[in-house]
C-alpha cells in the first residue's frame, strides 16, 4: 500500500495520489490552463501498479513542488503569485543574458524558496475558495 499523500509524474504532469476519509484511493491531476489540480481517478489503478517508467515516475514532495510550479509559471494572471513567477523568470533571463547555461547555486537556492512559497499560496487559494472566500488572485484566460 502506498503512503499518501504520494506525488507523481503522469504522462508530464503531476499527479496527486491521496485517500479519502473513507479510505479510498483518489487521485489529483494538475490542470495547465488554470493552476489547480481537479480530481481524476482515472489514473489511479495505473498509478499504483505503475514501475517507474517513462510516463509514470514517482516524485518526492521537493521534486513534485518543483514540477507543479514550473507548470503553473507558464500561467499569466493578477496577483502576488504571479510577481513572484515572474522573479523567477527573470533570474533565469539574466543567466541567459550573461551567457550562462545554468543558474548558479544562489540563484537555485532562491527559485527553490519562491517555488515553495508560490506552492503554499496555491494550497491557501484552494482552502479559500473552497471555503468559498473570493479568490486572492486569478488566471488569465488565453
Amino acid at each position: 500500500m502506498a503512503r499518501t499523500p504520494a506525488y507523481y509524474e503522469y504522462y508530464g504532469s503531476p499527479f496527486l495520489l491521496d485517500t479519502d476519509p473513507a479510505g479510498n484511493w483518489v487521485g489529483f491531476r494538475l490542470n495547465t490552463e488554470t493552476g489547480e489540480f481537479e480530481p481524476d481517478n482515472r489514473p489511479v489503478a495505473e498509478v499504483l501498479l505503475a514501475t517507474s517508467s517513462g510516463e509514470i515516475s514517482p516524485l518526492d514532495r521537493e521534486e513534485f513542488i518543483w514540477q507543479t510550479e514550473r507548470e503553473r509559471g507558464r500561467l499569466r494572471g493578477e496577483g502576488a503569485v504571479f510577481a513572484l513567477y515572474e522573479t523567477v523568470d527573470a533570474i533565469y533571463a539574466r543567466a541567459r543574458a550573461e551567457g550562462r547555461r545554468s543558474i548558479d547555486d544562489d540563484e537555485l537556492a532562491l527559485v527553490r524558496s519562491i517555488r515553495r512559497r508560490t506552492f503554499k499560496m496555491w494550497e491557501d487559494e484552494a482552502a479559500r475558495r473552497a471555503a468559498g472566500e473570493p479568490p486572492s488572485f486569478t488566471v488569465a484566460r488565453s
